[in-house]
């Protein structure tokens, strides 16, 4: 939903969701019209897509001739990955319109490319490369990874989680709230 701030103060103030039909995919959608509408901002339809979908090509094209300034991605794993596929190969972002991914990882930037996801919009809580501190943390993981890949915002909240709770575990005998 974070990316529903900044592209409202860029001037994208209509929306249209491309919203797994799920919990998830609505609580997304939720949480971010709460966002769009605080900031001025409307949304003008939604399109509820089944969970695996592979083919995205009706959603896109409602998204594209709704004219909504920004297409809000309710979705994960790989319906996002093909629902960003898919709107570069209908040229959502070359017409003007402005894409929001509302779960994205930098390694779904990675595997789609550069060219693919051009002029996607989308946050992340953690970058490998954002400091001495996160690019230290970023080496001794891709170290250990057979890939070497650099750690994603879950990999690393992951860590930090466990770490807080091995370091504070002896201040309440271990004991569980």
């Amino acid at each position: 939903m974070e990316p529903a701030r900044p592209l409202s103060k860029q001037g994208g103030d209509t929306w249209f969701f491309i919203t797994a039909d799920y919990a998830f995919g609505h609580a997304l959608q939720r949480d971010t019209t709460a966002v769009v509408e605080a900031n001025g901002g409307k949304v003008i339809g939604a399109a509820n897509v089944p969970v695996n979908t592979a083919d995205f090509s009706s959603f896109l094209l409602q998204a594209q001739s709704s004219k909504a300034k920004v297409v809000g991605l309710a979705n994960a794993g790989g319906d996002t990955t093909n629902s960003i596929k898919q709107a570069a190969e209908f040229g959502i972002v070359a017409g003007g319109q402005k894409l929001a991914g509302l779960l994205v990882f930098i390694s779904n930037i990675h595997a789609l490319g550069l060219d693919i996801a051009q002029g996607l919009t989308f946050t992340e809580t953690f970058y490998w490369d954002m400091n001495d501190g996160t690019r230290a943390f970023s080496k001794r993981f891709s170290d250990r990874m057979k890939n070497h890949a650099e750690p994603t915002m879950v990999q690393a909240g992951d860590y930090a989680s466990t770490l807080d709770y091995l370091k504070n575990a002896g201040s309440d005998g271990g004991q569980s709230p």
